[in-house]
């Protein structure tokens, strides 16, 4: 279908533009997240303590990003001429012992560009996962923080277990790759088997290749070091900007350390009180209704896939079972099985920006080509993820998918079976046909984890603390509108404060729309919070666009 090539290549190229932008940052200088064993004899808890709250950074101009952190080329100059710096942060590799064996974590920052006098501090940002690199997404996306660098120095770090903060390895020659995994099995034997046994394979070359880093890698450990990183870099009070998974990391900072709570706020707010199968069963429903969104916006452009959006979502349906059982081959000697469908539309649902692309896609699958939608799930970073090779190049790649599996195995005290799953799976298939399989089976994902779970679900309740601005999407795919409310909640009286955005994508604030980002600047330069039931709405994109 060559019509569909044309306008597909002229999509991916700015999608794949806008992608390459988020990863343009830098890799610390120092000891790439190195462990040290204690050299100061019989140190106190509270002697180490004292040095570590005592430490002076080093900041030196960045490099590239290194490939562990997703590669990429060196950050360029702010447009005032602002030069992004690196440092590592000595931290105890375990909170329960600080006198013990230290890791280093790294960081980059942007100094605030206004008036001196004005400034209020550091605002730290993660930016969720868990498992992305805070050091190499911070300066593709500092464009739309630059107004709150007018008052704050812009600070992200990689958090333990993450890129170069001793970050954790699961690859291993011989695993397989996990497209090779049937990540739907429906045949009950062997492709279920292959399921399990790719999981505990993983989970026993994690603790083979990582085992020392590995049982501190939690979100309890990373929200105590965000508050020694508040101490270091000078500040009172610990101003926050956190995103989907950042959110629960928010949640749990607050809830620890109420006290040392400044401006924060969470966007795309994860829901704390989910265990993991509720909260993969709420991200089935998201999913489907973003994808319902989308189709009624494509029935609206005049797409081929069906005249209404009820009619393209019943076609797509059909197409995943098709392509699981006759995948399309592609040029690169790749194929587009039903999986890798599922990757390319989940990972286009995360921006509005990416709908375009998807519906070319999607024509051009639905006419027997396969080319866009496997280029769109690779350009996304949806497919083809996880699993080990035999070459040598393996322990060269980036260990987002690593560290995601690390710390919510960490986090969450959850084992599920196949048994658990396949009692669950109607309620999956209930809430979306194409996402709820997946979504289903991606509660083994812990299974053969060799570090027990902290807890069922985060704790984030903290009353006392300043109020936290929750930024809710109605659209919202992976974190679902309904748990701003929820942290709102869990918070307490008065902390939670929530905003709603009625859009599309995952988040709120980087979709650019001017509302919500003049009532987040609105707070988090000058303290003033959005009266309670504020709305903000989305702009439509372009018909024909």
């Amino acid at each position: 279908m060559p019509t569909a090539r044309a306008i597909s290549t002229a999509v991916l190229l700015s999608t794949a533009t806008l992608l390459a932008s988020s990863l343009a940052a830098c890799a610390p200088t120092g000891q790439d997240g190195d462990r040290h064993g204690d050299t100061g004899g019989a140190t106190t808890d509270a002697q180490a303590l004292t040095s570590l709250r005592n430490q002076s950074l080093t900041w030196k101009d960045c490099p590239a990003p290194a490939p562990i952190q997703g590669d990429g080329e060196a950050p360029g100059a702010l447009p005032d001429g602002t030069r992004w710096q690196c440092a590592t942060l000595r931290t105890p590799l375990d909170w329960k012992n600080p006198s013990g064996e230290s890791m280093d974590l790294a960081l980059i920052r942007a100094r605030a560009a206004g008036d001196p006098d004005e400034r209020i501090g550091s605002l730290l940002f993660n930016f969720g996962g868990p498992g992305g690199s805070g050091v190499a997404t911070l300066p593709g996306l500092a464009p739309d923080y630059e107004k709150l660098r007018t008052r704050y120095d812009l600070v992200s770090f990689d958090p333990r277990g993450v890129g170069n903060s001793a970050g954790v390895r699961c690859l291993d020659a011989g695993l397989p790759s996990e497209e090779e995994i049937d990540n739907t099995p429906d045949d009950g034997g062997d492709e279920t088997n292959a399921l399990v046994r790719f999981n505990r394979e993983t989970a026993a070359a994690c603790e083979k290749n990582s085992g020392d880093v590995l049982p501190h890698v939690g979100t309890t450990q990373a929200a105590q070091d965000m508050d020694l990183m508040r101490q270091v870099l000078g500040d009172e009070k610990l101003h926050y900007f956190g995103i989907s998974y950042g959110t629960e990391l928010g949640g749990v900072y607050a809830h620890l350390f109420p006290e040392h709570v400044g401006r924060a706020v969470l966007d795309g707010v994860v829901d704390p009180t989910h265990d993991l199968m509720e909260e993969a069963l709420a991200q089935a429903g998201g999913f489907q209704l973003a994808f319902e969104h989308f189709a009624a916006w494509c029935a609206r452009q005049g797409c081929t896939l069906g005249d209404d959006a009820e009619d393209i979502v019943d076609l797509v349906v059909g197409l995943e079972a098709a392509l699981d059982d006759a995948p399309l081959a592609t040029p690169d000697d790749g194929e587009l099985d039903g999986d890798g469908l599922v990757d390319a539309i989940s990972g286009a649902l995360y921006r509005q920006d990416y709908w375009p692309a998807l519906r070319v896609g999607l024509e051009a699958a639905a006419d027997d080509n396969g080319e866009v939608l496997h280029d769109l799930a690779e350009a996304l970073g949806q497919h083809g993820r996880g699993g080990g090779t035999d070459d040598d190049t393996a322990t060269e790649e980036s260990n987002e998918d690593d560290a995601f599996r690390a710390i919510t195995c960490d986090d969450s005290s959850n084992r599920y079976t196949v048994a658990d799953v396949e009692s669950r799976l109607p309620d999956f298939l209930e809430a979306s046909p194409l996402f709820g399989p997946g979504l289903a089976w991606s509660a083994l994902s812990c299974d053969g984890w060799p570090v027990p779970g902290a807890a069922r679900h985060p704790e984030v309740s903290a009353p006392g603390a300043p109020p936290v601005l929750l930024v809710g999407n109605t659209g919202d795919p992976a974190t679902p509108y309904e748990g701003a409310a929820r942290m709102a909640q869990r918070l307490g009286e008065k902390v939670g404060v929530e905003l709603t955005y009625e859009g599309e994508g995952h988040g709120a604030y980087d979709s650019g729309n001017t509302c919500v980002q003049d009532t987040v600047n609105a707070y988090l330069l000058n303290g003033t919070l959005p009266k309670p039931g504020t709305v903000c709405e989305a702009e439509p994109l372009p018909e024909g666009k």
